[in-house]
């Protein structure tokens, strides 16, 4: 099953190498963790989330035939969001002095 969740994210993203892949099995269920590149995430996630429904349609439905029952999340990549602004808990919270806001 880990080998799925890696084929179909590295055949939608632009760039493979960074694609990672973590799984916890617990009984019946299995949790999958996959991490792509910054520049890839929009490719994994899709206009209002389709493609990642639908991956994880495919997951569940591949799931099923063995009894289980799947969870995909996909992680937000570390590091600086593109468009330069910083994510939350990321601002500089450096005191300037004279401020006293």
């Amino acid at each position: 099953m880990k080998g799925l969740v890696e084929v179909l994210a590295r055949s939608l993203v632009d760039n493979p190498a960074p694609v990672e892949v973590t799984e916890q099995l617990n009984g019946g269920e299995a949790t999958y963790r996959l991490k792509v590149g910054r520049d890839d995430l929009g490719k994994v996630i899709g206009k209002k989330g389709r493609t990642a429904k639908a991956f994880r349609s495919l997951l569940s439905a591949a799931a099923a035939k063995q009894n289980l029952r799947v969870t995909l999340e996909i992680v937000e990549p570390e590091g600086p969001r593109r468009g330069g602004a910083p994510s939350p808990g990321e601002a500089g919270g450096e005191a300037v002095p004279g401020d006293d806001a």
